[in-house]
């Protein structure tokens, strides 16, 4: 048993990433911890009977590392809901998991625990230990008053360091070939979120350069590829997860030091080819590592192990290069059933200026496709198609029926002057455009916006929240999210909500440090309406705002000069938008983004509803979430109410900056003890309608019925 912990392969590789300020302090009375990360604005309460003394301790002291530490002497914490513990001995074996309504107990020994968190935590203590959960809350008792040590460690990812690279495509290749010197293992386990460091940025120069102390991992993997920007960019992701070394060669193949060889050049072409590769290799380590650190029933490792000729009791321990080869043996069509839906699809324009955003694109582990046509310029037989593609249009007066009205202050007008583009489906979960060109069924990724919320700035206090209505017209919207922001009681929330600013106020309202600002009124192109003129975004050098809403017609031009100007992700319209529809969208994602819905994610469930929301787009980082979630992951569910009266449910994970691909869930569900991989829909569920009611009780998360979008804590089944 021993031997499967002692990993041959290193845990740290990577160059050690700047340690965060987390903040492990007493809750206010001191009767427990409040656990902080002030740049991902996440925080965790663990409760105590009485008053706690703290005091620093040492972040080494865990199995696993930590960025601060702090210990006190107490018999029991309470955790503030439910989490998975994952408990271990002094070795590190793993001795059992528990979820909801757990009870187990161990006898008296030093134990490590890591909680499962929206930051992660960890406990060490010597005593006896129980835990036990119900549907609200975990609780961690010790027999005893005792010595504890509490421990975490932020999910934020930060680059160690920058590579130079020329524009000429081997160059590239050079600084693709150390993107995975970021990775802290070469083992399965870095088909974890957490065990993939941060990619070093990319810059272009006049040469290359990168730090001496710079390696990238000797996993005897290579990549050779023709000395394209199309093939180097295409493969970035694959080389990053497997540590490879890119190199020139006639034709796209991946080769390993134990001469094995495998064509990247197949008969579904190159970028499929990558895509494929990459999905099989991630999965199949996600199936491997339950040998190793985390042995969980997998649901996905049952579904498939008996189709496949593998041992992975064997392969875990192997090399990365011999585990690569004996996974590539295996035909793509028997896994693909059970890969997971893949977070994130990104079209990249293979110019040199794009190289920069190869990082980003690596740590998200998207799948890159490079698009084949060029962005049109926009006329009125091109605004025509897209404003049939978006909605139907308005009549000409501006006025949509009896006496609802567009939220655009001069009536119709054709459309800004704009080039579109619309990339070709994909069946991950999310698209992105990088490129020249406004994306048509995608989100509009920008460097300056993943770079913004890379050296985003620790906040202290309450999550800020700035609501702005300029038109006393649009009040029922900001009636409505004023009364969802802030609505949840285990986070602190700071709403400020202000009516008919002034140029100078919403100025001054942009520029203050808040996490979201959602505003509503009037857009053109002339720039936000103001009680005294236009406040126009492009003059506005800084602005203090993580994440937006303008929920106005036309304001895709204003969004991304706030991109710009230092916000990281945002939410926008490409065209005139209805006052009655605008109501019910702006009102429907302020509560997702509430819930702790990453921005892209909220609108693209939006999209599985009947409302009108086909002319709201993404920009910047859609990864971003203005709140955390309140259980581990973002999910919903749908429902279908069967002819015998049974429903069926199926359940929706969403992959987020903390539980990114890779992670586990359990859905507490009758008779249901495996883990899931996250990432889309985990599995179709039978329950009765007593067992229906107990599931939507445990958490509150959006549901899909009929078309329409519910919160599960508000649902009747008479609907159906």
């Amino acid at each position: 048993m021993m031997e499967r912990f002692e990993n041959p392969e290193s845990w740290s590789l990577a160059t050690p990433e700047t340690h965060l300020e987390l903040s492990l302090e007493p809750v206010p009375g001191g009767d427990g911890i409040l656990v902080t990360d002030p740049i991902e604005r996440h925080q965790f309460a663990l409760s105590t009977p009485s008053v706690l003394d703290l005091e620093p301790a040492d972040p080494d002291a865990f199995w696993f590392p930590a960025d601060a530490a702090v210990r006190f002497r107490t018999d029991r914490l309470d955790l503030q809901s439910v989490v998975s513990v994952c408990v271990r001995d002094d070795e590190g074996r793993m001795l059992g998991q528990t979820e909801h309504y757990a009870s187990e107990s161990f006898p008296r020994a030093t134990y490590s625990l890591e909680l499962f968190a929206p930051v992660k935590t960890y406990v060490r203590v010597t005593a006896p230990l129980t835990v036990s959960s119900d549907a609200e809350r975990t609780t961690l008792s010790f027999g005893e008053e005792t010595e504890v040590l509490v421990g975490a460690r932020s999910h934020h990812k930060r680059p160690a360091t920058t590579i130079t690279t020329p524009d000429d495509p081997r160059s590239m290749m050079r600084a693709v070939s150390l993107l995975g010197s970021a990775l802290k293992t070469t083992s399965p386990e870095r088909s974890y979120p957490t065990l993939r460091g941060h990619p070093p940025l990319i810059e272009r120069g006049e040469t290359f350069r990168a730090p001496p102390s710079m390696t990238a991992p000797e996993t005897g993997v290579t990549l050779e590829l023709p000395a394209t920007h199309r093939h180097v960019y295409v493969a970035a992701p694959l080389a990053y997860y497997l540590g490879a070394t890119v190199v020139e060669g006639e034709t796209p193949r991946l080769r390993t030091s134990e001469g094995f060889t495998y064509d990247l050049d197949t008969a579904v072409g190159y970028e499929r080819a990558v895509e494929r590769t990459l999905k099989q290799t991630f999965f199949l380590d996600c199936l491997a590592r339950t040998e190793g650190y985390y042995q969980v029933d997998l649901h996905e490792r049952r579904a498939v192990e008996e189709r496949l000729d593998l041992d992975f009791a064997d392969l875990y321990g192997r090399s990365l290069a011999e585990r690569v080869e004996a996974y590539l043996q295996v035909p793509y069509d028997a896994v693909a059933d059970h890969v997971p839906e893949w977070k994130l699809t990104t079209h990249v324009t293979p110019t040199p200026d794009n190289v920069e955003l190869l990082p980003f694109v690596a740590n998200d582990l998207a799948i890159v496709r490079t698009p084949r046509a060029k962005p049109t310029a926009s006329s009125e037989t091109q605004a025509a198609a897209v404003g049939a593609f978006l909605r139907s249009s308005p009549p000409a007066d501006g006025v949509a029926s009896g006496d609802d009205f567009t939220r655009s202050a001069s009536g119709a007008t054709p459309l800004p002057e704009r080039t579109y583009v619309q990339p070709e489906e994909t069946d991950s979960l999310e698209q992105a455009w990088v490129g020249e060109g406004t994306p048509i069924g995608a989100s509009k990724a920008s460097l300056q916006a993943y770079r913004n919320r890379l050296y985003r700035s620790p906040t202290e206090g309450d999550i800020g929240i700035t609501v702005v209505c300029n038109d006393p017209k649009m009040a029922d919207e900001r009636e409505d999210v004023e009364t969802v922001y802030g609505s949840r009681d285990s986070l602190p929330f700071d709403v400020q909500v202000q009516y008919e600013l002034t140029r100078a106020e919403l100025r001054d309202a942009l520029a203050g440090e808040t996490d979201f600002f959602h505003y509503i009124g009037h857009i053109d192109d002339d720039g936000f309406h103001c009680s005294d003129g236009t406040l126009d975004a492009a003059t506005l050098s800084e602005v203090g705002t993580d994440a937006f809403l303008l929920n106005a017609c036309r304001s895709y031009e204003q969004g991304m000069h706030l991109i710009e100007a230092g916000a990281i992700a945002g939410i926008v319209t490409l065209d005139d938008v209805v006052n009655s529809s605008a109501v019910e969208v702006g009102s429907m994602l302020a509560r997702l983004l509430n819930g702790g819905f990453p921005v892209r994610t909220a609108l693209e469930i939006l999209k599985k509803t009947n409302l009108p929301d086909n002319d709201y787009l993404v920009v910047g980082d859609g990864g971003h979430p203005i709140a955390q979630t309140d259980g581990a992951f973002p999910n919903s569910v749908e429902i279908e109410k069967q002819s015998d009266g049974s429903f069926e449910l199926i359940y929706h994970t969403y992959p987020a900056a903390e539980f990114g691909m890779g992670s586990l869930v359990q859905p507490l569900l009758p008779g249901e003890h495996s883990y899931y991989l996250s990432s889309g829909t985990a599995n179709v569920f039978t329950l009765s309608e007593p067992e229906l009611r107990d599931f939507l009780n445990l958490e509150r998360v959006p549901l899909l019925a009929n078309g329409s979008l519910y919160w599960s804590d508000e649902f009747s089944t008479d609907v159906l």
